[in-house]
């Protein structure tokens, strides 16, 4: 029987949990944007295949260095974010989701008939550089930037926006311009992620960011809790482990996969912790400490 241990220490669960890490950076800057911002978008996997596929072609080509290629990915991203989001988000609600995902099929098609990116074959070679070090670090970089960005003035704006636009704009916030600004740093952390993915897998493929990985992402975020930092690295790991956990129950696993989602979904609407944030985990915690009494003394 496996321990613990063996779990931290096998390559396969490790190879699990970097990909688990991956996806939560991309998931974070999803919900900048659906939970925190308000702005449904379900093409966040584009802007993950833009990222991955310009991180791996300036390692293959340029054989720049592997950060470089990861900032260069993720400011790629952005740029498509802020092309994508200056014309789409004057729009809202259903009308915003179906260009996002309009926009995720394009990319998607771009890359299957391009030269340069392998084409429909995919493309291959890609040096391994990611490993689970780099994944924590980035991992905990972007926490903590979520964070900061939650709770500074650009982020209570964008809180306002998502609570009442017009009463928003009405109190001076320029409602288009923060969007935007939400939307570009959402991309660039799905740009860094689709790069580390790049250079973990070593392959890539158009398939890989189709609409399902975006449904997946949006599921990471709505499951753990909208506009929820402790939310979202909760969604992304349940998500991402359980099919693993149940892997015992073999075809099932998939069909209990789905049913559990369900269930949540009944139970909990607002996600396992919707609207909590870290000062609530803190307080929470706070509660299972052990009291000690000072002494009397006369």
């Amino acid at each position: 029987m496996e321990t613990i241990l063996d779990f931290f220490t096998n390559p396969y669960y490790i190879q699990v949990l970097t990909i688990t890490g991956i996806y939560l950076i991309a998931a974070l800057g999803l919900n900048l944007i659906t939970g925190v911002t308000g702005q449904f978008s379900f093409g966040h996997a584009a802007f993950m295949s833009i990222g991955a596929y310009t991180a791996a072609l300036l390692g293959l080509k340029l054989h720049t260095p592997f950060l470089v290629n990861l900032l260069l990915g993720g400011t790629a991203a952005a740029a498509a974010g802020l092309l994508l989001g200056y014309p789409s988000l004057r729009l809202t609600g259903d009308y915003l989701g179906i260009t996002t995902l309009g926009f995720g099929e394009i990319v998607r098609v771009v890359f299957i008939n391009l030269e340069i990116t392998g084409g429909a074959r995919g493309l291959a070679g890609i040096p391994r550089e990611t490993d689970i070090l780099i994944v924590g670090i980035i991992v905990v970089l972007a926490i903590l930037a979520m964070y900061l960005i939650n709770h500074s003035r650009f982020g209570r704006a964008l809180l306002a926006i998502r609570e009442d636009e017009i009463a928003a704009e009405t109190m001076g916030i320029n409602a288009l311009a923060y969007k935007i600004k939400s939307f570009m740093i959402g991309a660039f952390f799905a740009g860094v992620s689709g790069g580390l993915y790049a250079h973990l897998m070593q392959y890539l493929n158009p398939a890989d960011f189709g609409f399902t990985k975006s449904f997946d992402l949006l599921n990471f975020v709505v499951l753990g809790g909208l506009g929820s930092i402790p939310g979202t690295i909760l969604g992304t790991t349940v998500l991402q482990l359980a099919p693993e956990f149940l892997r015992f129950v073999k075809e099932y696993r998939m069909l209990i996969y789905g049913g559990l989602m369900v269930v949540m979904m009944i139970f909990r609407p607002y996600g396992l912790l919707g609207g909590v944030a870290f000062k609530d985990v803190k307080r929470l915690m706070s509660l299972f400490k052990p009291k000690t009494t000072a002494g009397c003394s006369r």
